[in-house]
């Protein structure tokens, strides 16, 4: 299944780099490259990334991958949750260590 996590990487690797292959994809996003096939695939079907023939390069197996205008305004809405999960998970973290900083002051 694609989540959103490794949506928005994709997203944010291609819009940055087009012109990686599956396998500098794969390394960036941190997954398989089968995982990276399945992803770009989905995309693909989904016209939020387009794959074209990569003309400058000897091997014409080659693709550029380009996000789509769905692709971008779909990457505007991952963007969004993503900063609003991480703000999150940043708010709960400070309020542990303000705990955690709270107890280690009381047993001293």
């Amino acid at each position: 299944m694609l989540t959103d996590d490794a949506r928005y990487k994709i997203f944010k690797a291609l819009e940055a780099n087009p012109d990686l292959s599956q396998r500098q994809l794969a390394e960036e996003v941190g997954v398989s490259l089968g995982k990276i096939n399945y992803c770009l695939q989905a995309l693909i079907d989904k016209g939020q990334v387009k794959a074209k023939n990569f003309s400058k390069s000897s091997n014409k197996k080659r693709y550029l991958y380009v996000l789509t205008p769905a692709g971008m305004e779909s990457k505007a809405k991952l963007t969004k949750r993503f900063l609003k999960r991480k703000l999150a998970e940043y708010a709960a973290l400070k309020a542990e260590i303000a705990e955690i900083q709270k107890d280690l002051e009381t047993t001293r």
